[in-house]
C-alpha cells in the first residue's frame, strides 16, 4: 500500500517531503490516542469500568454472604416451648433437649435458660421491663450435622406429640426471604453492569464519529491511495481497543482498591451495630479467586465493547460518505 505521505518531486527535480496536511506525519498513527479527546475518553471508560466492576464485585459479595447465611441457617432449627400454668418449664426444656439429642443427624443441642431467653427480647422490650416476671417462651437451639441429613419432619412430629406447647421452626421462611433478597440484589447488580456497558458503547460511538470527523483529511487521502474501509476500520479499532484496555485496567484497579478499603473500614466497625449490619449484608468482604476474575473480566468486556463499537461506527460512517 502507498504511504499517504510519500515523497513527491519538487520543481527542481529534487525530492522533497512536505506533508500533505498538517495532521499527516510519516510513521504517525492514523488515530492518535494521546490527544486531549483520547485522554478524556479513556477517563470516561475508566469511570464507567469502575462503576461496572463495583456493581459486579458488590453482587459477588452479596451472593457469597447469602450462601453463608443459608448454609448457617439451614443447619439450625429451633424448638420453642410456650409457657403454661401448672407445667414445669425447665422440665419441658430438658425433655425437648433429650429428644433432639437422640435424633439422627443432630450435632449439638443447646437449651437456653430463662435468663438467656429473656435477653433475646431485650433489643425490643428493653432491659428494665421486668422480663423475668413475664411468661417468656423457652428456646432450645439444635445444630444439624453437615455430613448427615437430619429428618426435621420426624423430629417435629415427635416434639409436638411428646412435649406440651412445643413447636419446631426450621427457618424455611427466613431462607426463602434471604434467597429472594440476595437474588434481587444480584439481579440489580447485573442490570447495572449491562447499563454501564451500554453507556460505554454510546460514549465510544460518539467519540469514534468525532475522531472520524477530525481525521477526515486522512481518511480521504487513504481512500485516494487505495485504502479500503476494512483497513481504516481496523486502525480505528486498534486505537480504541488500546484506550479501552487502559481505561478498563484503571477502572478495575480502582474498584479493587475501593473494595479493599471498604473491607478495612467494615472490619474496624465490626463491633458496632453499623458494622454488624454491613457484615450481615456483604459478609466479611472475603473475595475468592473467581470474584477477582469476574472483576477483571468486566474490564476485558469493556475493552471488547470499545473495539467492536468503534469498528461498527467507522464502517457505518464510511458507508454514509458514499
Amino acid at each position: 500500500m502507498i504511504d499517504p505521505v510519500d515523497r513527491i518531486p519538487s520543481e527542481r527535480g529534487h525530492e522533497a517531503a512536505p506533508p500533505l496536511s498538517p495532521h499527516l506525519k510519516r510513521d504517525a498513527p492514523l488515530v492518535p490516542i494521546d490527544s486531549a479527546a483520547g485522554r478524556s475518553l479513556m477517563a470516561v471508560i475508566a469511570i464507567l469500568t469502575f462503576l461496572a466492576a463495583l456493581c459486579a464485585g458488590g453482587a459477588a459479595l452479596v451472593a457469597n454472604a447469602s450462601t453463608q447465611w443459608r448454609s448457617s441457617i439451614a443447619r439450625e432449627v429451633t424448638i420453642q416451648i410456650r409457657p403454661s400454668a401448672g407445667r414445669d418449664g425447665d422440665a419441658l426444656v430438658a425433655q425437648a433437649a433429650e429428644i433432639a439429642r437422640m435424633s439422627p443427624g443432630v450435632a449439638g443441642v443447646e437449651p437456653y435458660t430463662r435468663e438467656q431467653s429473656a435477653r433475646l427480647l431485650e433489643p425490643w422490650i428493653g432491659s428494665g421491663a421486668g422480663l423475668l416476671d413475664l411468661p417468656i417462651p423457652r428456646i432450645v437451639a439444635v445444630t444439624l450435622a453437615e455430613d448427615a441429613r437430619a429428618d426435621t419432619e420426624a423430629l417435629r412430629r415427635r416434639i409436638v406429640a411428646e412435649v406440651p406447647g412445643a413447636t419446631l421452626d426450621d427457618h424455611a421462611l427466613w431462607l426463602r426471604r434471604l434467597s429472594s433478597m440476595a437474588n434481587t440484589v444480584v439481579g440489580v447488580g447485573i442490570g447495572l453492569v449491562l447499563l454501564v456497558l451500554l453507556a460505554t458503547g454510546l460514549a465510544v460511538a460518539f467519540a469514534t464519529r468525532g475522531a472520524m470527523a477530525g481525521n477526515k483529511e486522512i481518511v480521504d487521502v487513504l481512500h485516494l491511495v487505495g485504502g479500503d474501509d476494512a483497513f481504516i476500520a481496523r486502525e480505528f479499532q486498534i486505537r480504541f481497543l488500546r484506550l479501552g484496555l487502559k481505561g478498563g485496567a484503571l477502572g478495575c484497579a480502582a474498584a479493587l482498591a475501593f473494595i479493599a478499603l471498604a473491607g478495612l473500614a467494615a472490619g474496624s466497625l465490626r463491633a458496632s451495630p453499623a458494622g454488624d449490619q454491613i457484615e450481615a449484608l456483604f459478609g466479611a468482604f472475603d473475595m475468592g479467586l473467581g470474584d477477582y476474575v469476574l472483576i477483571l473480566l468486566v474490564g476485558l468486556v469493556v475493552a471488547a465493547v470499545t473495539a467492536v463499537v468503534s469498528r461498527v461506527t467507522v464502517r457505518r460512517y464510511l458507508a454514509d460518505l458514499r
